[in-house]
Parts: structure tokens; C-alpha cells; sequence
């Protein structure tokens, strides 16, 4: 039995705001809407069923699955169990699926009927195939229980043990560009001291009303605004897939205070045709991260969104996952910038041989939090290099001015080397973006024989224009030194993301040398 006392978990979190606001509307998801009251209800429903699954406290759980108001039950009804949750990326396929239900140890896997083909694939790829318990529907499909609480099933009881504090709460998968995923394991003391960096730092406040369109999966938006955001006893709109069609009519439906995308969904509300004839005046918090915002785009923003004050989060999963917070009053003074450390972070440049590098010069950006990981799940290699020195190392580049103030400069693995020279993928962007004719664009190096690696870019052009790459060339040589400039351009319809919007840079690398061979 864990210490009561000093109790502290996610599920406490949603406990004391139903204690706080019982009637108060905690969540909005489709036709559905649940005061806090009725959702912690539910909440104990689930993890009662949960517990007559055989799962108990220390069990690894996967989900697998859209968002949902059933998913944003699971996470806290896992919680209460003691349960380790181990969201898993729902556009990854049955094998990849299967490593990393192998590889975290799941007992069992939740998800819909939407994904239950892929599952079943996962599934049968492994030798001993855990539990599947099905979410999100009132209909059985087969021999499969349905998680769906009903009325009548009885709630959890107190007594039942509860997890400790310094427990895992979660095993997060990364999405990098290695062959093979990292999953980072975060306890509920991690996540709960990074919810109150986010909550000081981000403007939050328990009047707001969250829209969540980015996949809980990703931690930014769980673990930046769930999680805080049911802390403080907001409410929450939900929503499965982030649309500018669907995305807008609900922000003035619902009179949303606060959205969070990255830049590629901001970009796409924008160039929606929906934007300016939809009501969004109530959105007075936006906030952005995962990537790099474009300056045009941060500018077009602030332009027509003149009610929306905005934030720039930066980090990585690693750190549960904020890092840096830019502020609403900074946005225009230090342009490109993703501000200074977060209240509960030390941030530091470090060169290659762990020695901090002076302002003004690139170094790898490393922290210091109550906030990071505990390490990678059964990979004590890629935790001792990461903890290297005694600070987590994110692996990003970065400068950081006279005034404390840092700059993403690119991923280690994105810096390009043409000719003897790195250049900064992120730098020739920024250029291109001043182009008027440019929706998006993503920068990046491809093998070449004479270049070693060579300057390439993709674009996609905004609606309605005719590109003209010399144009995008003249604009190139204006504003970047000769060996930063793009030795081809290539025109498409829409740049490959992930479902949390991160442009993905090695898929195109891989396009361009296939089609190029």
C-alpha cells in the first residue's frame, strides 16, 4: 500500500477538480458532455472493468486509437490502477506495432474497431499475444469485450492500492528516425512537475476551453494540455482528427479560449476557406511547438487572430515535454526564438565534449528538469548517452543570445554538410517562406558526387499561384550565402507529416533518391 498521505497521481488530479467543480462541464466530444463529477464516474467504471480484465498496478497497458472521449477515460482509469499506459502511434503499421508491444511488455491492447485489423496483425506477429480489450464502441465485435462502462457496473473501491508517485505513469514511444523506436518511461512525479511549468508558464487557467485535435498519443497534447489542462479543471472539447473543416465551426460552436497545433495546422486554418467567415473571437490563447514556425506565418497570425496572444512551446517527450516557453509579449522581440527555460528547467549549449559553449554559438541543447524521463525502457545504452555529463541530451542544435534567449538551429541529424560547410535546413526555410506563392516548404540534404550532400527543397504552393522557382531562386541569392542556396527545388501537392504535424524529412529524403535513381 503506497503512502496515502503524500498521495499525488494523474488520477488524483481529476479526483480533486470533480471535488472542485462537480458540475461542471469537464468534457465535450461529440454528441457527449460529462461534468467532472460524471466523468470521474466513468473513470472508475473503466477501471474497474479494467481490474476484471485481470490488469492490475505495474501491468504495461498499449492503446492504440484515435482520440476519443473514451481514450482521455482510459488514461486516467489506468492511472488510478497504477497501470503503465503505453499509447501507441495509430498510423504505425501491424509490425511496428508488434515491436512495440514486444518490446514495452503490454499484457494487453486497447483499441477500436477502426484499427482492430492492424491490431489483430500485431498480434499475431507475436508469439505470446497479449489481451485485446476493445474501446470507444458499444458494439462486440466477435469474442472481444467491449471497455464501454455501463450504468450499472460497479465502481472501483477506495482500498484498492493505489500507485506511488515516483511510479511509472507512462511508456512513451518516440517517433524519431531511428530504425527502432525509444520508449521513454515518464512516472506521474515527472508529468505532474511539468504540468506546473506549463500551467505558470502557458497562461493557463481553469476558465479556458481546450480544444484537443492533435492526437493524445503525442505527448504535447497530452501531457501539455490534457493533463494540465484537467489539473486546473478546465474544459474539453475533443475531437479525432485535426481538420480545418471541422477544427473552426467548433472553436465558435463551443467558444474556445485555447488551441494548441503545430505551425503545418495553423498553416492549413488559414489557408481555409473557412477562416475568415468563421466566428474567433473567443480564442484568446494559441499556442504552437513540435516544430519550427515559419516568421511570415507567426506574422500572418498575429495579423489575423488580433484577439489570440500566442506561445511558442519547445521540447521533446524526453522531458515529458515542454523545455522552453516563448511568451505572448516576446513573440515579435525575439522572432524565431523558442524563449527560455520553463520554471522548472535549466537549459544549457553544450559542445561535443560536454563543455557549454559561449552566446551566439551553436551547441547541443541539453536540460536539466524534474521534468525528464527516467530513462529508455530496456536500453541502458541510449540512457547513458542521453544522461551523458550529468544533463539530458536532446539531440537538437540551438544559440542562445546575450539575453538567455535560444534558437533552434536544426536536429543533429538535419544539419546539412555541402562542400565542407553546414548549413542550417531551418535558415534557408525561413527565406523561402518570404516568398508569397509558397504554402509550405521543407529543406534538407541528399547524396550527391561532387556536393558530398547537396541543398534540396520541396514545395508546395499556395492555392491559386502559379510557382516560379526562379523567382524562389532570386530570393535565395538576395538573403544566403551561395552554398546555402537550394541546387534544385521540386513543386508538390502536400508535404508527408506524422499524425502530430511534424514534417517527415526522411521520407522525403527517401522519395527524392528514389525518384532521382
Amino acid at each position: 500500500m503506497s503512502d496515502m498521505i503524500h498521495r499525488q497521481t494523474l488520477y488524483d488530479l481529476l479526483h480533486r477538480s470533480a471535488a472542485r467543480f462537480p458540475q461542471k462541464t469537464a468534457i465535450i466530444y461529440q454528441n457527449t458532455r460529462q461534468s467532472y463529477m460524471e466523468w470521474e464516474h466513468d473513470v472508475l467504471r473503466m477501471a474497474q472493468r479494467l481490474a476484471g480484465h485481470g490488469l492490475r498496478l505495474h501491468n504495461h497497458v498499449a492503446v492504440y486509437a484515435r482520440n476519443s472521449l473514451d481514450y482521455a477515460t482510459l488514461i486516467f482509469a489506468a492511472a488510478r490502477l497504477g497501470i503503465v499506459l503505453v499509447p501507441i502511434n495509430f498510423m504505425l503499421s501491424a509490425e511496428e506495432t508488434a515491436y512495440i508491444m514486444e518490446h514495452a511488455g503490454v499484457k494487453a491492447i486497447v483499441t477500436t474497431p477502426e484499427f482492430l485489423e492492424t491490431v489483430q496483425a500485431a498480434r499475431s506477429v507475436l508469439a505470446d499475444s497479449p489481451l485485446a480489450l476493445l474501446i470507444d464502441t458499444a458494439t462486440i465485435l466477435g469474442d472481444l469485450p467491449t471497455l464501454h462502462p455501463g450504468p450499472s457496473d460497479p465502481m472501483i473501491s477506495d482500498d484498492t492500492d493505489y500507485p506511488d508517485s515516483h511510479d511509472l505513469a507512462q511508456i512513451l514511444y518516440t517517433s524519431g528516425t531511428e530504425s527502432r523506436p525509444k520508449g521513454v518511461m515518464l512516472t506521474h512525479d515527472n508529468l505532474i512537475s511539468e504540468y506546473v511549468s506549463v500551467i505558470v508558464d502557458g497562461g493557463f487557467s481553469p476558465q479556458d476551453i481546450v480544444l484537443h485535435a492533435l492526437p493524445f498519443y503525442h505527448s504535447a497534447q497530452q501531457h501539455v494540455f490534457l493533463g494540465p489542462y484537467v489539473y486546473l479543471g478546465a474544459t474539453h472539447v475533443i475531437l479525432s482528427v485535426p481538420k480545418a473543416e471541422t477544427i473552426l465551426p467548433l472553436i465558435e460552436a463551443e467558444g474556445v479560449t485555447e488551441f494548441f497545433a503545430p505551425p503545418t495546422v495553423w498553416i492549413s486554418l488559414l489557408r481555409s476557406d473557412l477562416f475568415d467567415k468563421t466566428n474567433l473571437s473567443t480564442l484568446t490563447k494559441g499556442h504552437y511547438g513540435a516544430a519550427i514556425m515559419p516568421r511570415e506565418v507567426l506574422i500572418e497570425l498575429q495579423t489575423r487572430l488580433p484577439k489570440t496572444r500566442f506561445w511558442n512551446f519547445y521540447g521533446q517527450t524526453e522531458v515529458a515535454p515542454l523545455a522552453t516557453v516563448l511568451g505572448p509579449d516576446e513573440q515579435l522581440s525575439k522572432l524565431g526564438s523558442c524563449g527560455k527555460a520553463g520554471l522548472n528547467v535549466e537549459t544549457i549549449l553544450l559542445n561535443d565534449v560536454n563543455e557549454p559553449v559561449a552566446p551566439g554559438q551553436i551547441g547541443e541543447i541539453c536540460h536539466r528538469t524534474p521534468h525528464a524521463m527516467q530513462g529508455y525502457y530496456r536500453n541502458p545504452e541510449q540512457t547513458a548517452a542521453a544522461f551523458a555529463g550529468g544533463w539530458f541530451h536532446s539531440g537538437d542544435l540551438g544559440v542562445m543570445d546575450e539575453d538567455g534567449y535560444l534558437t533552434v538551429v536544426d536536429r543533429k541529424k538535419d544539419m546539412i554538410k555541402t562542400g565542407g560547410e553546414n548549413v542550417a535546413s531551418r535558415e534557408v526555410e525561413e527565406v523561402l517562406y518570404r516568398a508569397p506563392d509558397i504554402a509550405e516548404v521543407a529543406v534538407f540534404g541528399v547524396p550527391d558526387p561532387y556536393w558530398v550532400e547537396k541543398v534540396v527543397a520541396v514545395i508546395v504552393p499556395k492555392a491559386g499561384t502559379t510557382p516560379n522557382p526562379d523567382d524562389w531562386l532570386k530570393l535565395c541569392r538576395q538573403h544566403l550565402a551561395p552554398y546555402k542556396i537550394p541546387k534544385e527545388f521540386q513543386i508538390r501537392q502536400d508535404l508527408p507529416k506524422n499524425p502530430s504535424g511534424k514534417i517527415l524529412k526522411r521520407d522525403l529524403r527517401q522519395s527524392w533518391t528514389s525518384t532521382a535513381s
